[in-house]
């Protein structure tokens, strides 16, 4: 029996933070899949161009100018976005799910292929968390249905009390001290 040995050249938590929700969809930018891969921006995006009849809209997509300032207002490092003192001068592409598995048959090296397992399984936890969230939202709402009368009753009791101290705090205080 063979053993699945795990080897993680990426840490997931770093693939988590690159990936981003753009146009209602999860999305990775080029710049970062770039990094992960090892190889430079513009080999990626020139592989990318080489090949564009792999990439539809639903796979890769360019920012337009206002997601670009949204997104540009969200990155720490201004040098690494688009701007006149260097950085970028071209508007990011970004990939969707389907996207970054179609780089995998585009970037050829050992790297990229791994990498690139490491970026879909990603997704799929994403996809599988978010989805335990919609499980867990509908049970929290099915148990204030089912008890909201009595958390209804619990605040309100709990309202009585408040307001009771605020009118204990109005009453004048009898004073203390001796009469002449």
């Amino acid at each position: 029996m063979l053993k699945e040995i795990k080897i993680s050249l990426v840490p997931d938590e770093r693939i988590e933070t690159k990936i981003f929700f753009i146009r209602g969809k999860k999305v990775m930018f080029d710049r970062d899949l770039a990094e992960l891969y090892g190889v430079e921006t513009r080999a990626l995006n020139q592989a990318v161009k080489r090949n564009i009849e792999r990439f539809p809209e639903e796979f890769m997509f360019q920012l337009n100018k206002k997601e670009t300032e949204i997104w540009q207002s969200q990155v720490l490092t201004s040098q690494t976005v688009i701007s006149s003192w260097g950085g970028r001068r071209k508007v990011p592409l970004v990939f969707t799910e389907p996207g970054v598995a179609m780089l995998s048959s585009v970037l050829n090296s050992k790297k990229a292929i791994q990498v690139n397992i490491q970026i879909i399984k990603t997704f799929i936890k994403l996809r599988e968390m978010i989805a335990g969230n919609k499980d867990l939202r509908i049970k929290i709402e099915e148990l204030e249905k089912k008890y909201n009368k009595y958390f209804k009753a619990i605040f309100e009791t709990l309202k009585s009390f408040s307001e009771d101290k605020k009118d204990q705090d109005k009453k004048i205080p009898n004073k203390i001290g001796f009469l002449r």
